[in-house]
């Protein structure tokens, strides 16, 4: 492929990114887009991994004093030459990511909180000789610094003002107001809900805010990205100077993830067209204003995999680099009516949702209808259309999120379904026993209980693989019974058979799926003759047991039909 660029999976640091030399699909269109049309106090919110870090670093680097112009070179915002001559390195610049804010606790967060304002005015260390502030400032100054030093014994208000003096202070030595960037703001609100401080937390960034943005006179503008717009009301009370730009709104609506032109260009440049239709499948599907968007981190993790090895298969980044927590806590909570909604969207379906676009962290849980409106707002579920009175068609995005709903249904149904130990007991015993009507019974209230994960459009044997996958599920429940599938035994391979407790007893399986309800009976007829004809009790046999049960099972959506015979 001759001399290609590195690509950069997990940098988001723009600077060491253009200096290292490494691939970059230019987003400077983003800052054109603010200047010509800023808001005093601008919020994105994006789903995770969709460059917003990346992005905040651009324009840390673009509007900060001292910044390298050469950065910039070849890229989109260079061609505007008046802006970058009026607004380049023109002003001071706080860069905060609150990505770190964590803890198991409300101290704990909080000491997280200070460090993180400690070291950003750390950044700024002329302060403490500057010619331009006063004594009484440059002590305002040493306090903030000493924020980064543990545990804060004084009364707290230092915190709350904090971003505000810092502001004040590049003021005075500048004479230029500041720029304040914020990143992933929602996530000390998200941790907190999480570990029980939420109320605490909510006050704290409700001060904290305030001041920084609302009643700032040093600010120029401000920044902020998260993943969930949060309740206006809920920490920017009163904040009138606000744009909200969101996964619906057409504004920049290309400058969050990849766009199809930006994809099928970074195959071009690395000769990987061919990979087209996988990406897509995979990585595509969500929808930010009128624009369709492939999620970047999953685009440049495969495309560095296929540059090492061309035969690399997709695989799913996002699910490992990203808590699924709101998957799982939708699928727990989920009714009957909800669980028929999500067989709905695994099998490639749409479901209309009234969509709440802004929440508190504390009320996602008040209904499942706020659950909905968080997984689409998070990029679980995308939108196919416009809104009719709040009313937007859902649908997954791509393979790789359809995984992450499959995963969490899989381990809800062993924590539901498989947990009742006494039902289960029950449905083994009948298969010692020969009594194919109790399994039947017992295997449709199984499955009315469950949520489907096949596709509609599956080929039947892949139907049929999972049918089997749940049965051997279930019957693995019997921890002294020696369960094998697939295996070779007479003249081909039997799909399950059972070596009991009981040394002379077998069990033999063959499991079918049938297209319709009216054929399962022939279906079942069908698999015991195959047991017969291909002499799969042989293996059985062979180890001295000469008491077997033969079972024809067919499934048909969430019905089975059972038959058996003693071979």
């Amino acid at each position: 492929m001759g001399n290609i660029l590195k690509l950069p999976v997990g940098i988001d640091d723009f600077k060491k990114l253009r200096e290292a030399g490494f691939y970059y699909i230019d987003k400077t269109g983003l800052i054109q887009q603010l200047l010509q049309n800023w808001g005093e106090v601008n919020l994105f919110t994006r789903p995770r991994r969709f460059g917003k870090t990346l992005n905040m670093s651009m324009l840390k680097n673009f509007f900060e004093i001292g910044a390298d112009s050469t950065l910039f070179d070849g890229l989109y915002i260079s061609q505007n030459e008046k802006m970058c001559e009026e607004y380049m390195g023109k002003y001071p610049v706080v860069f905060l990511s609150l990505k770190g804010v964590d803890g198991l606790n409300f101290e704990d967060a909080k000491d997280n909180f200070r460090q993180l304002i400690g070291n950003e005015a750390e950044r700024f260390s002329f302060l403490r000789n500057s010619e331009k502030l006063s004594e009484n400032e440059k002590k305002k100054y040493q306090s903030l610094v000493s924020l980064n030093g543990g545990r804060y014994t004084m009364n707290g208000s230092e915190l709350t003002f904090s971003l505000q003096t810092l502001s004040q202070l590049l003021y005075r030595h500048y004479g230029q107001k500041t720029v304040i960037l914020i990143d992933e703001y929602d996530v000390p609100l998200d941790k907190a809900f999480q570990n029980g401080y939420y109320q605490e937390m909510v006050s704290l960034l409700r001060g904290f805010f305030g001041q920084a943005l609302k009643t700032n006179e040093f600010l120029q503008f401000a920044v902020l990205t998260g993943c969930l717009r949060v309740s206006k009301e809920s920490i920017f009370t009163g904040l009138n100077n606000f744009e909200i730009n969101s996964i619906v709104d057409i504004e920049h609506d290309e400058q969050f993830g990849f766009t199809e032109d930006e994809v099928h260009k970074l195959l071009e440049d690395y000769q990987l067209t061919e990979y087209d239709s996988d990406i897509k499948e995979w990585y595509d599907g969500y929808r930010f204003g009128d624009t369709e968007i492939y999620c970047p981190w999953d685009v440049m993790n495969y495309v560095k995999k296929l540059v090492a090895d061309p035969n690399a298969r997709p695989d799913a980044f996002w699910i490992n680099t990203s808590s699924n927590d709101l998957v799982k806590r939708f699928v727990d909570k989920a009714d009957k009516t909800t669980r028929d909604e999500i067989e709905q969207l695994i099998a490639g379906e749409a479901i209309e949702k009234n969509i709440r676009l802004d929440l508190t962290y504390d009320e996602i849980d008040n209904s499942i209808d706020n659950l909905w409106s968080v997984l689409f707002t998070t990029g679980y579920l995308t939108r196919t259309g416009g809104a009719v009175n709040g009313v937007y068609r859902l649908v997954i995005p791509n393979r790789e999120i359809r995984e992450v709903f499959i995963i969490q249904i899989q381990e809800w149904f062993k924590q539901t379904v498989m947990k009742d130990a006494k039902p289960v007991q029950e449905f083994c015993k009948a298969f010692l026993e020969g009594n194919a009507e109790e399994i039947q019974k017992r295997m449709t209230a199984i499955l009315d209980k469950s949520i489907s994960i096949l596709d509609t459009k599956a080929r039947d044997e892949y139907k049929e693989n999972f049918y089997h996958g749940l049965l051997i599920g279930l019957l693995r429940s019997e921890p002294e019974w020696l369960i094998k599938s697939n295996k070779e035994s007479g003249d081909g391979f039997c799909d399950i058979f059972i070596e009991p407790e009981n040394p002379d007893a077998g069990i033999v399986i063959e499991v079918k799926y049938s297209a319709s309800l009216d054929g399962m009976e022939k279906m079942c007829e069908t698999a015991l003759r195959q047991i017969k004809d291909r002499r799969y009790d042989e293996e059985l046999r062979n180890d001295g047991r000469e008491d077997i049960l033969a079972y024809g099972i067919a499934f048909c959506k969430k019905r089975c039909w059972v038959i058996c015979e003693r071979l």
